[in-house]
C-alpha cells in the first residue's frame, strides 16, 4: 500500500510541478481589413499542428457554414466547399469550439478546400494552446497531414464576426506571422526538449521522424554559423519522503534526484525509468563532448543512429549499443562516461541539474512542460513538427537580408558521407562504403557494386555475397602471392564467408599461414622420408634410389618397382592371349557341332543313316477314325 501511495505522490508531484509551471502561449497579429465596424488588429492563439505561416502573412475572406458549425465532420457529407474559384480571396473557415478535437476539425476544413482555420472560444477566458489529442485518437493517421494554419480566437470577436456576416457584410483577414518570432541578429538560435525514450507511442515517433529529416538542414546551418542549437532533456525529482520507495529506485537515479516515468508504464517489465534518465543523459553527454571539439551537429547523427540501432523493443537499450554508435562517430568515449558520472552517487549531476534549471521558463519563454517541445529565439514554436515548417520558422528568425541561402531555397542539401564516412562501414582499399547521401540525411546501406550485393549491418560490417563476389575486392578475404603463385581464402561456391585454402590456416579474411606439414608431422613421416616445407605445400624425397608414394606416404625401391611392373605387364599380356585362344576354341567347336546336327537333320529325311533305326508303318482300321 506504502508503494503504491508513493508512486500516486510521485505522479501527483510531477503533475502539480507542471501545472505551477508558467505556460506561455504563443501569439500572432490577426488583422480585420472589412467591414469598417471590426477593422483592427486582434491577438489568436497559435495551434500546436498544422503549418503556421512564420515569417509570412496570409490574406483571406471568413465563412461560417450553415451547418456543420463545429467541423467535427467531414463537409462533404453536408455538400459545403470551401474551394475559392480562380483570382478569388483564399477562405478562411471559422468554426465553434466543443464536441470534438481541434484537430479534427482542421482536418475536416482543410478536406473541405480551406486555406485555415479559425476556431472561436465557447466561454470568456484568456486564450489557450490548441494541442493534438494526448489520448485514445493521439495515433489518428490525419494529424502529420494537417498542413493548413490555424488559431483560437476569443469567444467575443468569434460572436462580432458572426453577427457581421448574419448581416451580409464580407469579412476580410490578415493573418500575419510576422513577428511571431523574435528576429534580432543574423544567427538563430534555438533547443530542442526531447526524450531518447521510444515506446511512448505517437508523440515519440514524430520525434525520432523529425530528427531523421530535419538532420540534414539542421547540420549544415550548424557548420556555416548560421545557427547554434542546444538539445535539451526534461527530468523530474522525487519527493524526499518516497526515495527509498521501490518506484523511485526504478524511475530515478542519483538518489531520486533525476527521475523519469517508466516507458511501458508497468514496472513488472521492459526498461525502467531511470534506464530512460541515463541514456537522456548520455544524449546530453554527447552533445556536451561533440560542443567541446566544435562538432555540435555530430548529436543529431548520434541520436538517429541510437534510434535504429538500439531500440527498445529489440532489447537494445543497452550502454554496450550506446558504445558502439559513439565510437562510430569518433568522439571521446572517455570524456562521455566521464560526464555522465555515477548514476547511483548520492550527488548532483551538473548536467542534469543544468537541464532541470533550464526547464524554467525565462523572458518571454514559459515554462517547457510538454515534449516535444521547440525553442526558437527564446519563443516556443507551435506548428507541426516537420522539417518543412520548422525550416520556415527558423529562416524567420533572421534578420532581414541576413538568412541564408538555404532559406531562399526549396531546400537543403548536404553530403554527410564526405565527414568521417558518416559513421558507416568502409572498405579505404577497394574504395567501398555503405554511407548513402540523401535529401533527408545519410542512411547507412551495405552497397550493391558490378551485381555483387553486399550483406550486413550497415555500420560495423559489410560482406559480398553470392556469385562473382571474389571479384570485387577478392569477396574481403585473404590473399596473396609468393613464389611465382597466388592463393586465396575466396570461394566462388561459397555464398558467405572466408576460408583458407588447403596447406594453410588462419581466419581466412586477415590472415593464412603456411602449415609446416613436417614440422607438425601431417605428411611425410616414413624412416627414408626427408620432408621439405613449401609455401602453401611440401616436397617429399627417399633416400637410397627409393621412390616416394605421396599417396600412400611412403617409399619404394626404384628396381623392384620396375621389375614388379615388367612382370605384371607379361602376365596380363599372357593371360589376354590364353583367353582369347581359350574362347577362340570353344566359338569353333560350337559352331562345327551346329553345323554336324543340320547336315544329319536334311539328310535324315531322304535316305537312312548309320545306326538309324526302321521306323514302324502303323496302318489305320476301319474302328480308327
Amino acid at each position: 500500500m506504502r508503494e503504491k501511495l508513493g508512486f500516486l505522490v510521485c505522479v501527483w508531484f510531477l503533475l502539480c510541478g507542471f501545472c505551477f509551471g508558467r505556460f506561455v502561449v504563443e501569439k500572432n497579429s490577426l488583422k480585420l481589413t472589412s467591414p469598417d465596424s471590426l477593422k483592427g488588429v486582434y491577438e489568436c492563439a497559435i495551434g500546436n499542428f498544422g503549418v503556421p505561416q512564420y515569417g509570412g502573412t496570409l490574406v483571406g475572406t471568413v465563412v461560417y457554414p450553415k451547418a456543420n458549425q463545429k467541423a467535427c465532420k467531414g463537409f462533404d457529407e453536408v455538400d459545403i466547399s470551401f474551394k475559392s474559384r480562380p483570382g478569388g480571396l483564399p477562405t478562411f473557415v471559422l468554426a465553434d469550439r466543443g464536441d470534438c478535437y481541434f484537430t479534427l476539425k482542421a482536418w475536416n476544413a482543410q478536406n473541405g478546400g480551406a486555406a485555415a482555420i479559425l476556431v472561436a472560444d465557447d466561454k470568456v477566458e484568456p486564450l489557450i494552446t490548441m494541442d493534438t489529442p494526448e489520448e485514445e485518437n493521439a495515433d489518428a493517421d490525419y494529424l502529420q497531414n494537417i498542413t493548413i494554419p490555424s488559431a483560437l480566437i476569443s469567444k467575443s470577436l468569434g460572436d462580432s464576426i458572426k453577427k457581421a456576416l448574419s448581416n451580409g457584410e464580407m469579412v476580410n483577414m490578415n493573418l500575419d506571422w510576422t513577428e511571431a518570432l523574435p528576429h534580432p541578429d543574423e544567427r538563430v538560435e534555438y533547443e530542442f526538449w526531447t526524450n531518447s525514450n521510444d515506446e511512448c507511442g505517437p508523440k515519440c515517433d514524430s520525434q525520432i521522424e523529425f530528427v531523421k529529416s530535419f538532420k540534414g538542414a539542421a547540420q549544415i546551418l550548424e557548420k556555416k554559423g548560421y545557427t547554434q542549437f542546444t538539445p535539451h532533456y526534461i527530468t523530474w525529482y522525487c519527493p524526499e519522503a518516497f526515495i527509498l520507495s521501490k518506484q523511485c529506485k526504478s524511475q530515478c537515479i542519483n538518489h531520486g534526484r533525476y527521475c523519469a516515468p517508466d516507458p511501458e508504464q508497468d514496472f513488472s517489465k521492459g526498461y525502467d525509468g531511470k534506464d530512460v534518465v541515463v541514456q537522456n543523459l548520455r544524449q546530453a553527454c554527447f552533445y556536451k563532448v561533440a560542443n567541446e571539439s566544435k562538432k555540435p551537429w555530430l548529436w543529431w547523427d548520434y541520436v538517429t543512429d541510437f534510434s535504429i540501432r538500439c531500440p527498445m523493443k529489440e532489447k537494445k537499450y543497452t550502454k554496450e549499443c550506446a558504445d558502439q554508435v559513439i565510437q562510430s562517430l569518433g568522439v571521446d568515449l572517455k570524456k562521455i562516461d566521464k560526464c555522465i558520472g555515477d548514476p547511483e552517487a548520492d550527488m548532483e549531476n551538473e548536467v542534469l541539474k543544468a537541464e532541470q534549471d533550464s526547464q524554467i521558463g525565462k523572458g518571454s519563454r514559459g515554462d517547457v512542460t510538454i515534449l516535444p517541445t521547440l525553442v526558437i529565439n527564446n519563443r516556443q514554436y507551435r506548428g507541426k513538427l516537420d522539417k518543412g515548417a520548422v525550416l520556415k520558422a527558423i529562416c524567420a528568425g533572421f534578420e532581414e537580408t541576413t538568412e541564408p541561402a538555404t532559406c531562399l531555397s526549396e531546400g537543403v542539401e548536404t553530403n554527410e558521407c564526405l565527414e568521417n564516412n558518416g559513421g558507416c562501414w568502409q572498405d579505404r582499399a577497394a574504395n567501398l562504403t555503405a554511407c548513402k547521401d540523401t535529401f533527408r540525411g545519410r542512411v547507412c546501406e551495405c552497397p550493391v557494386v558490378h551485381g555483387v550485393k553486399f550483406v550486413g549491418d550497415g555500420y560495423t560490417h559489410c560482406e559480398a555475397s553470392g556469385s562473382l563476389r571474389c571479384e570485387i575486392n577478392n569477396g574481403g578475404c585473404w590473399k596473396k602471392s609468393q613464389d611465382g603463385k597466388t592463393v586465396s581464402a575466396c570461394f566462388e561456391d561459397h555464398s558467405l564467408g572466408c576460408k583458407c585454402p588447403p596447406g594453410f590456416k588462419g581466419d581466412g579474411v586477415h590472415n593464412c599461414e603456411d602449415v609446416d606439414e613436417c614440422k607438425d608431422k601431417l605428411a611425410c613421416q616414413c624412416p627414408e622420408c626427408k620432408c621439405k616445407n613449401t609455401w602453401g605445400s611440401y616436397e617429399c624425397s627417399c633416400g637410397g634410389g627409393l621412390l616416394y608414394m605421396r599417396e600412400h606416404d611412403t617409399c619404394i625401391s626404384k628396381a623392384a618397382n620396375a621389375e614388379y611392373s615388367w612382370s605384371f605387364v607379361w602376365i596380363i599380356i599372357l593371360g589376354l592371349a590364353a583367353a582369347g585362344a581359350a574362347g577362340y576354341a570353344i566359338y569353333k567347336y560350337r559352331i562345327r557341332s551346329y553345323m554336324d546336327s543340320e547336315i544329319r537333320a536334311i539328310m535324315a529325311q531322304y535316305m537312312p543313316l548309320d545306326g538309324q533305326a526302321d521306323i514302324p508303318v502303323h496302318h489305320a482300321s476301319r474302328g480308327d477314325i
